[in-house]
């Protein structure tokens, strides 16, 4: 979190900012860069995408006015790589291009020209939501399972299973505790900030759900564990452990 003005706890968050407007480059990354974030700088989709290939940043912060290849475009590209979180900053101020982006690939929307302390409570905000970093490495569960939730997918006895935004979050969070029990309303609070009258059963399907596609046997799970009126917690096996029979 922020602490007088910097990221106190843990490493700084990675944020990737990308914009045609050299100037509003320069500011807006010196501005993250005294709150304390890591930020790289992209002028069009196309530099962004070449950077993602060395790793991937917590959230990106993405102009959809550009040439080459414009932030719409460059958006549905990231997400279909993985489900990283995304702030528009534009230009396009009409609710209709708002509210289809806010549908589709983005967790916010900022006009411009921006007011900076807002900008940057949209990015706290968004970086709590989101609550943990993306996995950036192949988490090994077992020998037949493998999370690869940067892109999204799990490895199940070598086959790519995808797996659904949501899904992606709640695994995020567990992964991020893993062996260690994570509550219901954590999880809820992860997979549906942005939802009224959110309730427990949300959890409750999706790892129904999620032990359907990852559990060598949904119904004994030795992953995905279930820690009765608490939570759940997410199980690595020790080497040479059996999986559960079949």
């Amino acid at each position: 979190m922020l602490i007088g003005g910097r990221w106190g706890e843990g490493v700084a968050p990675r944020i990737l900012l990308v914009d045609d407007d050299p100037n509003l480059l320069v500011l807006l990354a010196d501005q993250l860069h005294a709150d304390g974030f890591d930020v790289q700088t992209a002028r069009d989709g196309e530099e962004a995408l070449r950077r993602l290939r060395s790793g991937w940043p917590d959230l990106l912060i993405v102009d959809m006015m550009m040439p080459r290849m414009d932030g719409l475009t460059l958006a549905r590209e990231i997400k279909a790589q993985a489900d990283l979180p995304i702030i528009v900053l534009s230009a396009i101020e009409t609710a209709d291009s708002k509210a289809d982006l806010l549908e589709e690939v983005a967790e916010d929307y900022v006009t411009k020209p921006y007011h900076y302390p807002e900008l940057r409570a949209r990015i706290v905000r968004v970086l709590r939501r989101v609550g943990d970093k993306v996995p950036r490495r192949a988490i090994i569960l077992g020998p037949e399972l493998v999370l690869e939730l940067h892109r999204r997918t799990a490895a199940v006895r070598g086959e790519a299973v995808p797996l659904t935004p949501t899904e992606s979050r709640l695994l995020y969070a567990l992964a991020a505790n893993l062996g260690q029990t994570v509550t219901t309303e954590t999880l809820l609070d992860r997979g549906w900030t942005d939802t009224e009258n959110a309730d427990p059963s949300y959890v409750w399907v999706t790892m129904r759900r999620l032990r359907q596609k990852i559990e060598p046997d949904p119904n004994r799970p030795v992953h995905l564990v279930t820690v009765r009126g608490i939570g759940y917690r997410l199980v690595q096996q020790a080497p040479g452990e059996p999986e559960a029979a079949g």
